[in-house]
């Protein structure tokens, strides 16, 4: 067992003063001197109302209620139930998000629709503009979509967006916060410039939501998708959602029009009508079991505000950072986050040589990151349940490891 340290003591005063300290008992998490989880940027934590909500969905629900439990039990309401949950964490009013399908298929389908959009509107719109640094999907769908909407794909930095614009531009999809190096792009003014351009904003929050304020209303995004088994911890393979604003519904034409985004679904009529509201968003049947797990897991942010998360999550990564500092042999990493707040989200990738190697042995003594080809160690800092404690624990066997 280590000594304690300065560094120890302060964990100790820092976990003493942490207002979402209780929050941690609303998840199955090993005990104190268990794992050190630093991965729910990748995976959220199970939070414990779910495994007993799914076992009512599928033993009473479904085992008993059968088919009645579409109205009865409120599954054909569920995508947009749930979305009128998630939208407080993302600064969106009710009525303009709706959950299902999976963030590459909402990705398509937001994409595409700005894209309709932006044509609509007047002829010559024929580019989208890429994150040139996106999760590899992201960009494989903006190629799909520029095919199917005879526009040019431009990949370009986001910090570039602005002197890329111009007036073939019909879209950019944008991610808030890169999933590789953990920075937050600045999404308002962003938005602004691609309004100004006369174009639509798509953004991608799976790497934003819930762990800090997005203001999807207050700055006027046009789209915006993300997943929910990251700091959502809707569990593995959970639905995905849809944000479309609410002046944009009437005009939002999806390329997967579904008999669940009819005006009439059980019409069964031959001609698609699309249904009023972010019911659009929807193409088929709900996946149920994953759908109501989330709204389960949904329940931790109860009394909870996405500021007081944002606060304790840039206090997190600061003493990640410091104790990296303290710690780490000098020279033996390089930080790819960036260290002003405005430009952090909730995690921190450091460069190593070994990083592959060295990501294996923290996880064999209990410290559970993640490594991205081909030198970058990454941790994820979920503010509802990681403590300062398991910070300071995992940044000294960090520098174990790599002496």
């Amino acid at each position: 067992m280590s000594e304690p340290t300065d560094l120890t003591q302060k964990a100790e005063k820092l976990d003493a003063g942490d207002e979402l300290a209780s929050k941690r008992a609303e998840f199955v998490l090993d005990g104190p001197e268990g794992a050190v989880y630093l991965d729910g940027n990748s995976l959220g934590a199970l939070p414990v109302a779910v495994p007993g909500r799914v076992a009512d969905v599928v033993g009473r629900q479904w085992g008993e209620m059968r088919i009645r439990s579409w109205t009865e039990s409120g599954w054909w309401t569920a995508p947009e139930r749930i979305g009128d949950r998630i939208a407080p964490l993302v600064g969106a009013a009710a009525g303009q998000i709706v959950v299902g399908d999976s963030t590459s298929v909402n990705v398509f389908k937001a994409l595409v629709g700005a894209v309709r959009l932006a044509q609509e509107n007047g002829p010559g719109r024929d580019e989208i503009l890429v994150d040139a640094t996106t999760f590899p999907t992201d960009g494989y769908i903006a190629g799909s979509a520029a095919r199917m909407t005879g526009c040019a794909l431009r990949p370009v930095e986001p910090s570039e967006v602005p002197g890329a614009l111009g007036e073939r531009t019909a879209a950019v999809l944008l991610n808030h916060v890169d999933y590789r190096t953990g920075r937050l792009h600045d999404l308002p003014s962003l938005t602004a410039a691609v309004h100004a351009a006369g174009a639509y904003a798509v953004w991608d929050l799976c790497h934003s939501a819930g762990a800090l304020p997005v203001g999807l209303d207050a700055h006027g995004v046009d789209l915006a998708v993300g997943c929910t088994y990251k700091y959502l911890n809707g569990g593995p393979g959970s639905p995905a959602y849809l944000y479309v604003r609410a002046d944009l519904q009437d005009r939002f034409d999806s390329p997967l029009p579904g008999w669940n985004s009819h005006a009439e679904p059980f019409g069964m009529r031959s001609a698609y009508t699309p249904a009023e509201g972010a019911v659009r968003g929807r193409v088929g049947t709900p996946d149920i079991l994953s759908m109501l797990a989330l709204e389960a897991a949904l329940e931790v942010w109860d009394g909870v505000t996405v500021e007081a998360v944002r606060a304790k999550s840039l206090a997190l990564t600061d003493f990640f950072l410091e104790c990296v500092g303290e710690y780490v042999p000098e020279g033996r990493m390089e930080c790819l986050t960036p260290l002003p707040h405005a430009e952090r989200g909730s995690q921190v990738a450091l460069r190593c040589a070994d990083a592959g190697p060295v990501m294996r042995r923290l996880i064999d003594r209990g410290v559970v990151g993640d490594f991205r080809h081909p030198d970058v160690l990454r941790f994820g800092f979920t503010p509802l349940y990681v403590g300062f404690a398991d910070v300071e624990r995992a940044a000294r066997v960090l520098a174990e490891e790599l002496r």
